[in-house]
């Protein structure tokens, strides 16, 4: 394999970084240490910029190419997402009634009346009808979910060493 550029990074299989890289975990360096890094890195993904400079840290995450609207070194998304009621999609919950008390499962599927004799179904034509308050319990526990796609999951390296990479 050929000499990395300083900074670089690629996917690693193995449990640790090689001599010459580091995991992708957003460590803080010391510039006096690593300043051709540094002069690659600046501040974009942590510390003071007198002292020391952070890695990427890509730990659960994945990496976008920059632009678009998405600048380098910005972080986004979320690995657990609560849906609020904007967000579902537009359904509705149709109630059918009759002129007599029904079962639990009624036979025709009505299950109330409308108070005037008439048997019809609920929908939006059939005008008069109004639900109690409570009549139709909400559902759902406003709990997060996952939202993450399938993964296999590998280390991130950074090339700690290097070729310095050219402008042009």
């Amino acid at each position: 394999m050929s000499d990395p550029f300083l900074g670089e990074i690629r996917l690693f299989a193995g449990t640790y970084a090689p001599l010459g890289w580091a995991l992708c975990d957003g460590r803080l360096l010391p510039i006096s240490q690593n300043d051709a890094l540094f002069s690659l890195f600046g501040t974009l993904y942590g510390g003071d910029g007198i002292n020391t400079f952070g890695l990427p840290d890509l730990r659960g995450r994945c990496a976008p190419h920059a632009g678009q609207g998405l600048l380098q070194g910005a972080l986004g998304g979320s690995e657990n997402v609560t849906l609020t009621t904007a967000q579902l999609p537009a359904h509705s919950h149709p109630l059918r009634c009759a002129s007599v008390a029904q079962t639990l499962t009624p036979s025709g599927g009505y299950w109330a009346s409308d108070g005037s004799g008439n048997v019809a179904p609920y929908s939006t034509t059939l005008g008069g009808s109004a639900l109690a308050a409570g009549a139709v319990a909400p559902a759902g526990a406003s709990q997060p979910h996952e939202n993450m796609q399938p993964f296999l999951a590998l280390n991130f390296i950074v090339a700690l060493e290097g070729i310095y990479p050219s402008r042009s």
